[in-house]
């Protein structure tokens, strides 16, 4: 298949491997403009662009699609299909209905449930036992389009990072599935129950609330690794929590009930297994208190 390619982060990746592995001729691979990073803010283009021009293929980066010259360039193209993910701009109907069997999403749940940006961080906060992909066709809605497989994975106890992985893996896998045999995968409509939206995480959600139950703020911890990180801070300082696990210990919020960073929430406490004070490499509670005193007693904001 003649295919355009759309995505953005390293969640994308996989996928634009496994299509060109496949044997589909990527005609170009569309991604979000290069943005200033590093120390010297020079221009970093996204993952999937660098990927892309590792591979030989244009990359084309406008910053919006609802000019008629870019929607033109993108029907001369002349594709089968537009596979998106993760690309991060609204399609407009001129591109959702250029190529000849429309545009397909990869989307990191399982629809209906969490619609929107972050599904996997909103699968994690929510505690849901289970999560996975949705190929489907795209149309204006947000994330309102048939669907065309599905591929289930356990939540369990990892992190952000490792359920984003793992599902752009799986997500890669299926698109490849759905695309040799189109015929095989006939879209299907969502459900109307069932539906949830996963808002945009706001950076002020990653501060810890210890009020809350302990099982709570270790999902946080888990949803907001590795980015942005959840926190707190101690004497003017702000420390990540990377890892940790539930102990069932009652005390105050915020409350360091030993000297080995054992902090008390609204139910239960937490154990911190991996730990990063601002401006430094993470370590182990161990570590850090063999150069930084946090005793007993004291307390932590989140």
């Amino acid at each position: 298949m003649r295919i355009i390619y759309m995505g953005t982060p390293d969640f994308a990746v996989p996928a634009l491997d496994a299509l060109a592995k496949a044997g589909h001729a990527i005609v170009a691979v569309y991604s979000q403009p290069p943005r200033p990073a590093g120390r010297g803010k020079a221009l970093r283009p996204s993952p999937v662009h660098a990927r892309a021009e590792e591979m030989g293929i244009e990359v084309r980066t406008p910053a919006s699609l609802k000019d008629g010259a870019v929607q033109a360039a993108f029907a001369a193209l002349n594709a089968d299909v537009a596979v998106v993910a993760a690309y991060g701009l609204i399609l407009p109907r001129a591109v959702l209905d250029a190529p000849r069997h429309g545009c397909m999403n990869i989307h990191a749940s399982l629809l209906p449930r969490w619609r929107g940006a972050a599904p996997i961080q909103r699968a994690i906060l929510s505690g849901d036992n289970v999560t996975g992909v949705t190929i489907m066709d795209m149309e204006a809605g947000l994330d309102t389009g048939p669907m065309r497989a599905k591929h289930v994975t356990p939540v369990e106890d990892k992190t952000a990072g490792l359920l984003t992985a793992e599902l752009a893996q799986a997500g890669a896998e299926l698109m490849v599935e759905v695309l040799d045999d189109i015929a095989q995968h006939p879209p299907m409509p969502q459900p109307e129950e069932g539906v949830t939206y996963a808002s945009k995480i706001d950076k002020a959600e990653a501060r810890i609330d210890f009020s809350r139950a302990a099982h709570q703020v270790e999902r946080q911890v888990r949803a907001f690794n590795p980015f942005p990180g959840a926190f707190f801070e101690y004497r003017g300082e702000r420390f990540r929590i990377l890892a940790t696990h539930v102990e069932h210990h009652a005390g105050m919020p915020g409350d360091l009930l030993d000297d080995s960073l054992l902090i008390g929430c609204g139910h239960d406490s937490i154990r911190p297994t991996l730990i990063q004070r601002a401006g430094k490499a993470a370590m182990s509670p161990g570590e850090l208190l063999r150069g930084y005193d946090m005793p007993a007693g004291s307390r932590v904001d989140g």
